[in-house]
């Protein structure tokens, strides 16, 4: 019987398993189906049984919130009446109607789509970006506060979440063609990735998501929780906001893009971070 050794590249992997929060019996069944003994996994395990994983991370106390305490129907917003047609308390989901107008939408289509290319999803390695095959959408940023369209659907949002216009992310608008989607991610830079830092030094962490529907597909790309069994139908004029205290999937804040089945969808994305936003 040949010897197995434990070597140290196979520790150091031990040990990121162990601070990643993998059971033990996980780890040891990953061992075992690629080849080793289960007596040595065991060996080996024991040798890092002293590495504890990270604490998770505290949640942060101010939070993006539509003020919803008194079981409000409807919240006036610069002279508009934007319906909550449903509020969810975990994952922190609510879901506006008519928070656009009919003109609104097309003025943000009309506006993004000669500037749109393939979108691009955040590199957790690097800090940068690049083209992926869980994103198969076009898009493109407005900075915040580029017109007057912009800046007012902006201080609709701040006025609508009580959080400063200052701590978000410039307006992103998407085109989902037929077959499109977004995979099943989350939206919160990952603490445990080497390019996070570089990233949170620009306005921090992100805490919530808005994403509002610019018209309706004639069938598919509802907005998904998987972990939570729920989903929101992508209808022109609503949106679906989100929150996520902490950036760990406890919040069950997962979710993505459902395949667009029939025509297309647009949607237009406002990310708010902790601090603000250059």
């Amino acid at each position: 019987m040949s010897v197995q050794v434990v070597t140290l590249e196979l520790r150091r992997w031990l040990v990121e398993q162990k601070q990643s929060g993998q059971p033990d019996e996980a780890i040891v069944a990953a061992m075992v189906t690629s080849g080793w003994r289960r007596a040595t996994a065991l060996a080996a395990l024991a040798s890092v049984a002293d590495v504890q994983p990270p604490p998770a991370p505290a949640p942060i106390a101010a939070m993006p919130e539509p003020a919803l305490a008194d079981g409000a129907n409807a919240l006036r917003v610069q002279g508009r009446e934007v319906a909550v047609l449903a509020a969810v308390t975990r994952p922190r989901v609510v879901v506006f109607g008519g928070l656009l107008d009919a003109q609104e939408c097309a003025e943000l289509i009309e506006l993004a789509a000669e500037r749109l290319a393939r979108s691009e999803t955040v590199t957790p390695a690097s800090g940068g970006s690049e083209i992926s095959p869980a994103r198969t959408s076009d898009g493109m940023f407005f900075a915040r506060g580029e017109n007057a369209l912009i800046a007012r659907i902006e201080a609709r949002i701040a006025a609508l979440l009580n959080w400063p216009v200052e701590r978000g992310e410039g307006l992103q608008v998407l085109r989902y063609r037929p077959g499109a989607e977004y995979k099943p991610h989350y939206d919160y830079f990952d603490p445990r990735e080497a390019g996070t830092p570089s990233i949170l030094r620009r306005g921090g962490q992100r805490l919530g998501s808005l994403v509002m529907y610019l018209n309706t597909p004639a069938r598919g790309g509802a907005t998904t929780f998987p972990d939570a069994g729920f989903e929101v139908k992508a209808v022109r004029g609503n949106a679906a906001f989100f929150s996520y205290a902490r950036p760990d999937p406890d919040t069950l804040t997962l979710h993505g893009g459902a395949p667009v089945i029939e025509g297309e969808k647009w949607v237009a994305t406002k990310w708010l971070r902790e601090g603000r936003f250059d």
